[in-house]
């Protein structure tokens, strides 16, 4: 690819849909991501501290490249009222030829 890196999909949970406006727009502000998704309602089930928990969270879906990778990694997880937050990057195989120019064109470099 080039310069700018790769496309990658991020996938973020939050407690709240306010605490995932803040955290994307900090992200948006810092031209770290081209676009934020958010996924609200999602029940999640997990292991914490040798129990099983449950909750309702925001699930955030942030495009990205994989030269800004450590830097929104960074900033989400110094943000996130969490101990340990969700942050997974996904490659991305392929994507619409302009929507890919879209998303490594947005000033996300």
């Amino acid at each position: 690819m080039t310069s700018k890196g790769k496309p990658l999909l991020v996938l973020v949970t939050a407690p709240d849909l306010k605490t995932a406006r803040r955290l994307a727009r900090a992200a948006l502000e810092a031209r770290l991501i081209a676009c934020a998704n958010f996924v609200p309602g999602i029940e999640s089930h997990y292991w914490w501290r040798g129990k099983i928990e449950t909750g309702a969270e925001v699930l955030m879906l942030m495009k990205t490249t994989t030269a800004r990778l450590a830097t929104l990694e960074k900033l989400i997880l110094a943000g996130h009222p969490y101990d340990t937050p969700e942050f997974v990057a996904l490659p991305v195989k392929h994507a619409a030829k302009r929507y890919l120019e879209w998303w490594i064109g947005s000033g996300v470099s």
